[in-house]
């Protein structure tokens, strides 16, 4: 099964992949609330596949859990959690969030 949704989490600060970074996915349904979707941590390379093969259309949330990654590295950090919300538009479509970290910064993209 290849998931819908990936990431890729680097360490920019050391140009490194962040590995086992805790990451989880949920769905913000149109009636309010959310629903867990995934969770898992990032792997050697700092990559994860979340989720099912398809996401139905709607609104998700996917949360890093970097004040405890940055933690373990025993690196004070700024930012407990990175939540970055995006729309699935397309269901047959792969969706990639990638994201590019140091302790008191943070950038994403949709990639590909």
């Amino acid at each position: 099964m290849t998931p819908h949704l990936t990431t890729h989490v680097l360490d920019s600060t050391s140009g490194t992949p962040a590995v086992n970074v805790a990451v989880s996915l949920a769905r913000h349904p149109a009636g309010g609330g959310t629903e867990a979707v995934a969770e898992g941590l990032t792997d050697a390379d700092g990559r994860l596949g979340l989720g099912p093969e398809r996401l139905e259309p709607g609104m998700y949330a996917i949360t890093f859990g970097t004040g405890a990654w940055f933690a373990d590295q025993g690196i004070p950090a700024f930012y407990p959690l990175v939540t970055v919300t995006f729309t699935v538009e397309d269901s047959d479509r792969h969706y990639h969030v990638p994201l590019l970290l140091s302790p008191f910064a943070y950038s994403t993209y949709r990639g590909s």
